[in-house]
Formats: C-alpha cells, sequence, structure tokens
C-alpha cells in the first residue's frame, strides 16, 4: 500500500489489526468481518495478525531485555515452559539474523536495523498469517533498507506468510509486492499487481508517482507534477479526492467520488476518465 505521508496506510493498517476501531464499514477476512469481532473471538483472531511498527526506536520497550520482548506474546497467549519459550525465541533470533547472545540484551545495545530485526522476530512469536509492515525500512540507512527488504522476502516463503507492506516509496515497494494499492487522501485509488502499476498505471495520481521514481536510463523522462498541497483529511474537498490536484480533472471530479471499477487483467482504479491518463506525459 503506497500513497503520500498522512494519507491513511498506517491507520488502515492498524484497523486491520485492531489496534484502531473503524468509523464505518468493514473488513472481510478470510470470508469474516474481522471489525465485528470482540470477546474470544477478538483475542484468537489477534495471533492471526501481527505488526512491524516503522520505529524500531520507539516499538521496543527499553525496560525489557529482547528475550522478554520477543517472549511477551508467547506468554500470553500459550502455557508452555519456561525452556520451551526460551528455545522458541532463540530459534526466532536465528531466524532473524541474531545470535543467541542477544536474548540477554537491551534494545539500546543495537543499532535500527538490528532493533528491527528483533520487531520482526516479535511479529512472528505467534506464527501469524498476515504481518502488517507499517514502512519497517523507512527509519533505517539504505545501506540496511535491503538487508532488512531480503529478510522480509526469505521469512515470507520460510513461515507461509501475507504482508500488507506500507510504504511512500515506490522503488521500495517494487522489491517486494505481488500486488499493490495506492492510496490518495483516505481513499484507495487504483489495484494491480506491481508488473501492471509499473508498466500501465491507469490513475493520474499513480502515473505521476511511477514517473518520480529515479531511473538512470531516463535521464531525460519527463516528470509529471501536480500543482497544489495535499489537502487536509479533516476536511477533504468534494467529490473525487484527488481533484484539485488532478491535470485531468474536468466539471464531474468536483461533484461526484468515483468508485474502484474494474478494467480487465485484475486491475482496479477509481477515475471517471481512465482513457485520458495515457495521455499524461510522463
Amino acid at each position: 500500500m503506497v500513497g503520500e505521508s498522512g494519507c491513511g496506510k498506517s491507520t488502515l493498517g492498524k484497523v486491520i489489526i485492531r489496534l484502531e476501531d473503524a468509523t464505518s464499514g468493514s473488513i472481510i477476512v478470510n470470508g469474516e468481518d474481522i471489525t465485528r469481532l470482540q470477546g474470544k473471538k477478538l483475542r484468537k483472531s489477534r495471533q492471526q495478525y501481527q505488526m512491524i511498527f516503522q520505529d524500531p526506536y520507539a516499538s521496543l520497550n527499553p525496560m525489557q531485555m529482547v528475550g522478554d520482548i520477543i517472549s511477551e506474546p508467547i506468554l500470553n497467549y500459550k502455557k508452555l515452559p519456561k525452556e520451551e519459550i526460551k528455545k522458541e525465541v532463540l530459534y526466532l533470533l536465528k531466524c532473524v539474523g541474531l545470535s543467541e547472545d542477544a536474548y540477554y540484551k537491551y534494545a539500546h545495545e543495537f543499532s535500527g536495523g538490528q532493533r528491527q530485526r528483533v520487531g520482526i522476530a516479535r511479529a512472528l512469536a505467534l506464527r501469524p498469517s498476515l504481518i502488517v509492515a507499517d514502512e519497517p525500512v523507512s527509519a533505517l540507512d539504505v545501506s540496511v533498507q535491503s538487508q532488512v527488504l531480503n529478510l522480509l522476502k526469505d521469512l515470507q516463503e520460510q513461515f507461509n506468510l501475507s504482508y500488507l507492506f506500507i510504504a511512500h516509496d515506490l522503488s521500495v515497494v517494487k522489491h517486494i509486492s505481488d500486488v499493490i494499492g495506492v492510496m490518495y487522501l483516505g481513499h484507495i485509488v487504483e489495484i494491480a499487481s506491481d508488473k501492471e502499476i509499473y508498466e500501465n498505471p491507469k490513475h493520474p495520481y499513480t502515473k505521476a508517482l511511477i514517473s518520480s521514481i529515479p531511473q538512470i536510463d531516463k535521464l531525460n523522462k519527463n516528470r509529471i507534477i501536480l500543482k497544489g498541497e495535499l489537502p487536509s483529511p479533516s476536511n477533504p474537498p468534494q467529490g473525487c479526492p484527488f481533484h484539485t490536484r488532478c491535470p485531468i480533472a474536468k466539471d464531474k471530479c468536483k461533484e461526484n467520488i468515483p468508485q474502484l471499477k474494474d478494467i480487465g487483467n485484475e486491475h482496479q482504479v477509481a477515475c471517471f476518465y481512465v482513457d485520458k491518463v495515457g495521455d499524461l506525459n510522463a
């Protein structure tokens, strides 16, 4: 899921794992509306949905040793002997590329990349089916980002995971995603396979994002420069949320909100003038 800062990506992720409640609508996972789950059903579902947070410096308790951080979700959900829990934590540390002595260390003794590995191990502790990764590499040095991305891809295969990978950088998303959703001001404006999004974007906002990705072999490529500023999410414009910055907007866009429509090849777009997007120079 990609989009500008403040568009609602992180809120969507938190609503999915029920860290925040949805104010309206529904979220269907495996045929079940998870926004309606309460009590024991909600507690049980939380084992299946975990989160990797954006800031590895703020998401780990500085008063706990790493072993305690990773074992906490296990203790909350499973009745296992201490020896079994420790064995499991040591296994998870190995899976994320940390040594066994990390078990007795505190978060401040690690680099940002290592802290994020601890966060990943914690998210894996209950063997979830879905992990929401909320910009998991944006706070890391560029040299470390690729290492963490490769780790996430390896773990996805090893643990049979699905990711909702949240980012504002399309060049990062390209290396880890199969299907990409593009969000603008709280609305998903396009959903398609990674190949379709990069080679055949059909929403003007998506096309502008794609045009902003630096490409060495296209030094003279024209960028689509969007006019104006991102409107306030608390006071969005009437009609299509993108019409105030859209280069192909017409009067209809000011009055009505376009809905996601399937245009073939499992490609969905929320735009009244999909046929005009190809005319934009990029």
